[in-house]
Formats: structure tokens, C-alpha cells, sequence
């Protein structure tokens, strides 16, 4: 039923989101965008080395989307590159492939888990997991331009 993908923790998280805004001195700036719904989600990312040091969004989406963006901004930053990306690809497949959610300071993620039921609420939801990703690679690419170069 909708209402369980909807519940008071979700409303609660949606309607509570840290770190909104932007950066001015990003490293990166990605937007996820899901056609399906119309949310958009903008993203500011700076890092240091692999691991997050500052961040910032602009969250334009439904409130599973805002829900989502709640959670990574309360935690994203002091997390790794590689942490991230296993995020992402946990949350995918507890959405598409009945996997489970994660653990630690990222359990509240456990609260999308009915969104799964729902296809059509999965692009909304892996929205901040989908912009976090894509600007950790646009650093990482930079990183390693110059290296290229002086070789």
C-alpha cells in the first residue's frame, strides 16, 4: 500500500533536510534528474584526498527523494569515495533486487525499503546516491588529468 512507502519517518526526514544550499567552492557539481516524477536533485561535493569534507544540496523532488537526500546529507560527510559508491549499489539493489539495507550510519535507509514495491518511486529515491557518485568521478577524473599530463 502507498501509505507504507509514505510513513511518519519518511514525512519526518523529508520535511527536516540538513545542508541545504549550495558550495561555492565545490570540487564537483552533479544534478540526477528523474523524468519519470520531474525531482531533480543538484549536488555540491568537496573532498580531500578519498574522503568528504563538505557538502550542499538542492532538492527539488518528492518527499521520497527529499527523505533520501536527508539521510546522505547527515552523513556524507567524513565518508569515502568507496563507501559511496557500495552505498549506491546497496540501495539499488534493496530497491531492485530484494537485497538488504544497509547497515551502521546509514541504517536509516531501511525506512525506503517499501519503496521497492514501487517501480516507479525508485528513480526518486536513488536520486542523491546517483549525483554523490557522479561527482566523486568528475573529482576523481580531474585528480588525474594533471598526472596524465606531466607523463
Amino acid at each position: 500500500m502507498l501509505n507504507d512507502i509514505y510513513n511518519k519517518r519518511i514525512i519526518e526526514l523529508a520535511g527536516n533536510i540538513p545542508r541545504l544550499g549550495r558550495l561555492s567552492d565545490a570540487d564537483a557539481t552533479a544534478t540526477a534528474h528523474s523524468k519519470l516524477c520531474g525531482s531533480t536533485v543538484k549536488i555540491d561535493l568537496k573532498m580531500s584526498g578519498d574522503t568528504v569534507t563538505d557538502f550542499a544540496h538542492d532538492v527539488k523532488a518528492c518527499a521520497l527523494g527529499q527523505a533520501s537526500s536527508s539521510i546522505m546529507a547527515s552523513h556524507v560527510v567524513g565518508s569515502t569515495a568507496s563507501e559511496l559508491r557500495e552505498l549506491r549499489e546497496t540501495v539499488r539493489k534493496m530497491l531492485k533486487e530484494n537485497g538488504a539495507p544497509p547497515q551502521g550510519k546509514w541504517e536509516e535507509i531501511k525506512f525506503l525499503e517499501p519503496v521497492r514495491d514501487y517501480k516507479a518511486r525508485h528513480a526518486s529515491t536513488l536520486l542523491t546516491f546517483d549525483a554523490v557518485v557522479d561527482a566523486i568521478g568528475q573529482i576523481e577524473a580531474r585528480a588525474k588529468q594533471p598526472a596524465a599530463a606531466q607523463s
